[in-house]
């Protein structure tokens, strides 16, 4: 009996084995049973366009409730403004459950920036509770691209030899041809020991950081820095650069160069002067004498030298130049002294030093090139391996136009014409100022009124009223114009001001032509240059020239 109790405990607990083995099997999950991938492009050009696909499959038998799917997009992302790089999707959008056997994708669209080479990784994550389970399994991903070309081109602009001391001009050039705008672009320079930074165009932060405008397919520009560089000779140094996108405090590198530089023995060193001064102001319709030194700063004799230089710009009137003793070319401006004419050239011992010249003059007039201003001219000039530029400012140009009336719109004037002793005759003077090459600021108009002249208070426009002033004892007017762009009164209506004067003559002017106004002079200070300019219009007298009613006769006093 005992032993038949015994045979069915054990059948007991087989069979409760058995129940608890098929319970626990019919309740486990495996999360290798969702499939979950990212399907895309395994390699792309910078920004271009293109959409990461997030696949998923139930392959088991059991519902999935609940799911939730996050998506990160890889850091160097360009986005939409507002959207996240973590992008959450729950089951308004996944649906309630995931059934057995159902398959389902999502688009995520994207653009990645980087630089050549660079991987950059997605990430998707999907949780979800399977039926009557209370835990929530999750499965997760990878995808992996690759930048396999960055087209953008960023270069230097540098020779590779330079002597110590030495001016050094380079650029830094960079070009797009990525279909994409970019923005918040930024460059970084890393100069070599020996290297002074001096100035740069456009301007810099800290010397070694520009922000770029927005760069556009087929658009480019260039970052110019001057500077001088020491070292010993044959020493070599390297300057780098780098070419980035600022986003979200963090400089993403697009671009990185580097260029060597080996510091070299002088052999010859080259200067020129204008006019007695290497830094030589120039004004409009200047005639210049150029002066081009040369010194052989070497060890050994130099023999049957040429030296070339080229004048850069259209502001040149090239049919005043006169080269004596060098051969000019009009097409590409050049004038060229050989050993064979010029005896300096033809051997230049150690210590020696030479020189050619020209004379040209400067136009008077030329069309305006940029608003910008900052006007110069510039010449190259190339001795044996040495090549130099130079360039000098040029001074804006001022006018003023003073012009006098008897008939007129603007106030109406009165009073016997032609003038007569003892009776008083009113007349309109009309000022108008212009500016032509750079900024020029403080720009003022002055004049002097004879005896027998007075204002009578009449000005146009009104608000110009505040800009006007008369001394009644030295006579003088004084028209405030304030600052002046370029191209004020050339490119655009130039600044006006009208006002009327009354002139009696007295026994001492009959039969004379006297002056109503004193020559006008128009002054400022050239913004670029630094320079105080200034221009003068002649006197009007009473036969008003501008003024087509009134001869000469008309104009003589009675």
């Amino acid at each position: 009996m005992r032993k038949k109790f015994i045979i069915f405990l054990i059948l007991l607990a087989v069979i409760a084995g058995l129940v608890g083995f098929w319970n626990w099997k019919s309740n486990s999950y495996s999360k290798e049973i969702l499939k979950l991938e990212i399907l895309g492009p395994e390699s792309i050009d910078l920004t271009e366009e293109f959409n990461y696909v997030v696949k998923y499959k139930n392959n088991g038998n059991i519902r999935l409730e609940e799911p939730k799917l996050i998506f990160e997009y890889p850091e160097h992302s360009l986005l939409e403004e507002g959207k996240s790089l973590r992008q959450e999707i729950g089951a308004e959008e996944l649906g309630d459950a995931i059934y057995p056997g159902e398959e389902k994708t999502i688009s995520f669209k994207a653009r990645l920036i980087g630089k050549e080479g660079e991987t950059l990784i997605a990430r998707a994550e999907l949780t979800y509770r399977p039926k009557n389970l209370k835990a929530r399994y999750e499965s997760s991903t990878t995808f992996t691209t690759v930048i396999k070309s960055v087209p953008l081109t960023f270069e230097f602009d540098l020779p590779s030899k330079i002597e110590s001391g030495k001016d050094l001009k380079f650029r830094l050039n960079y070009f797009s041809n990525t279909d994409y705008p970019l923005l918040n672009l930024k460059v970084t320079a890393e100069y070599p020991s020996g290297f002074e930074f001096v100035e740069s165009n456009p301007p810099s932060l800290e010397k070694v950081e520009w922000k770029l405008p927005p760069l556009n397919r087929a658009e480019g520009g260039r970052i110019e820095i001057s500077g001088k560089i020491r070292g010993e000779v044959r020493e070599q140094k390297l300057f780098k650069a780098k070419l980035g996108i600022w986003q979200e405090g963090e400089f993403i590198l697009l671009k990185e160069i580097t260029k060597g530089v080996e510091i070299i023995q002088p052999a010859l060193w080259v200067f020129q002067q204008i006019n007695g001064s290497p830094k030589y102001l120039v004004d409009p319709g200047d005639q210049l004498h150029y002066e081009i030194f040369f010194k052989n700063v070497g060890a050994e004799t130099l023999f049957d030298l040429s030296l070339m230089t080229t004048l850069i710009g259209d502001i040149f009137d090239f049919q005043t130049l006169k080269a004596p003793e060098g051969d000019f070319t009009l097409g590409d401006n050049s004038i060229v002294w050989d050993w064979k004419r010029v005896r300096a050239l033809q051997f230049i011992e150690p210590g020696e030093e030479g020189k050619v010249e020209f004379w040209i003059k400067l136009k008077k007039d030329w069309e305006i090139p940029s608003l910008e201003g900052k006007t110069e001219i510039k010449n190259q000039v190339y001795l044996s391996q040495v090549k130099e530029e130079f360039s000098n400012k040029v001074n804006s140009k001022l006018e003023i136009s003073q012009k006098g009336f008897f008939q007129d719109e603007i106030f109406g004037n009165s009073g016997p014409i032609p003038p007569k002793v003892g009776e008083a005759t009113t007349y309109t003077i009309i000022w108008l100022a212009k500016n032509y090459y750079n900024e020029v600021k403080n720009v003022k108009v002055k004049a002097f009124l004879p005896q027998n002249v007075k204002l009578t208070g009449k000005i146009f426009p009104e608000e110009a009223i505040e800009k006007f002033t008369f001394d009644s004892q030295s006579r003088e007017i004084v028209w405030n114009v304030g600052d002046l762009k370029v191209g004020n009164g050339v490119l655009n209506p130039a600044p006006n001001i009208s006002f009327q004067v009354e002139f009696t003559p007295d026994e001492t002017q009959r039969r004379s032509i006297p002056d109503l106004i004193s020559e006008a002079k128009i002054s400022g200070e050239d913004s670029w240059t630094g320079e105080d300019i200034e221009a003068i219009n002649p006197s009007i007298n009473t036969t008003l020239p501008d003024d087509e009613t009134i001869t000469e006769e008309m104009g003589r006093v009675q």
